[in-house]
């Protein structure tokens, strides 16, 4: 073999070499572009805490339960309360700050005494209105270390304040306006949809 076959097989084998690797590189970046999109296919965590609405299955909530879902970064509460709850609400207005909900604290279609679109399912962001601690559901009915004719509802253990089975705020505590109820609609008798109410009923 002459040394002019030597140099053509030697440059042939270097181009074999730089193809192959070009290729890969190719894949490689092919590769790099269809992962980032199959994920922005889905919902990402920084979405949901932007504001992605959550569906919430309530088929399995029972009377006087209460179940906690994550809203925007924020704890939702889904209260399914018994009838003796709902028929004492009207009793409560005399202790209210705000009975009527005349502060845009919810929803037009939430602004009536069980502050709801059904009236047995409450839902709320579980922050108090005061400084940003999360009450507790305190749904039993009677004397309690914190009121003699407690009717059910909430408690804020950091400073007292108290919220009635709607999230109405009692007047004379710290708090200054009733918890907040969140956009939402239901998308069928037990799946419930956070944070999109678009086709609620008005």
């Amino acid at each position: 073999m002459d040394n002019k076959q030597a140099d053509y097989k030697q440059v042939d084998h270097k181009r074999r070499l730089l193809t192959i690797a070009t290729s890969g590189v190719g894949l490689a970046g092919v590769a790099g572009l269809a992962i980032p999109f199959a994920g922005s296919m889905s919902p990402s965590e920084k979405a949901k805490a932007a504001g992605a609405a959550v569906e919430v299955d309530i088929s399995k909530l029972e009377p006087g339960q209460q179940i906690i879902v994550k809203w925007r970064g924020k704890p939702v509460w889904v209260v399914h309360r018994p009838p003796q709850s709902l028929a004492l609400l009207d009793e409560l207005n005399d202790k209210l700050l705000d009975p009527d909900s005349r502060d845009r604290q919810q929803p037009h279609y939430a602004q009536n005494t069980h502050r709801s679109i059904k009236r047995e399912v409450l839902v709320l962001v579980g922050i108090c209105t005061h400084l940003g601690c999360s009450p507790k559901y305190r749904p039993e009915i009677g004397v309690v270390s914190f009121d003699d004719d407690w009717k059910g509802g909430f408690l804020c253990a950091c400073h007292g304040s108290k919220f009635d089975l709607s999230g109405r705020v009692y007047s004379g505590v710290p708090a200054p306006s009733n918890l907040v109820v969140p956009p939402h609609q239901y998308l069928s008798d037990t799946v419930l949809l956070i944070g999109d109410d678009e086709e609620a009923a008005s």
